[in-house]
């Protein structure tokens, strides 16, 4: 019996991999034309409780702003295993941001959430500037900010 069981955890554990399917989503955040330096943006993920799962991409390279993007920085906790890999420089006036990230296609229609908060220095901080749902409806579909990002849409 103890060899079934070890033949058939070896056969799960060599499967399972081939099981989770992961997508690529492209990023699409175009910001509002303002007065001012780079904005820092938080890209993240939440779940149907609107809790903090995953950091998507940071923009902005010098940490001690992370503080400013709130509410991603109360569920990362701002640890630098959160962002490490996923961070690049600010973005500026008007400009655009692409990037590309992983996700499990179980999380798509599971009731997760694509986040975006934002801040640029002496200027207004926007926690969930960008709140939107993530489905395989709502891809292609650009929303508005309620900040500096004045849209964002992802495509898969």
């Amino acid at each position: 019996m103890k060899k079934i069981i070890a033949a058939l955890f070896l056969a799960g554990a060599v499967a399972l991999p081939g099981l989770v399917q992961a997508r690529t989503l492209t990023l699409n955040t175009q910001l509002q034309n303002y007065g001012g330096e780079g904005a820092y943006l938080a890209l993240y993920l939440t779940d149907a409780s609107g809790k903090y799962q995953k950091t998507l991409w940071v923009a902005g390279q010098k940490s001690k702003y992370y503080k400013h993007l709130s509410d991603w920085a109360r569920g990362s906790g701002m640890s630098p295993r959160e962002f490490d890999g996923v961070s690049g420089a600010s973005v500026g006036s008007g400009r655009a941001l692409k990037v590309k990230v992983e996700l499990a296609d179980a999380l798509i229609d599971a009731g997760y959430e694509i986040r975006i908060d934002s801040a640029v220095e002496d200027g207004r901080d926007n926690a969930a500037d960008v709140r939107v749902p993530l489905t395989a409806k709502g891809a292609g579909k650009p929303v508005a900010g309620r900040g500096y990002v004045k849209s964002f849409s992802y495509d898969m």
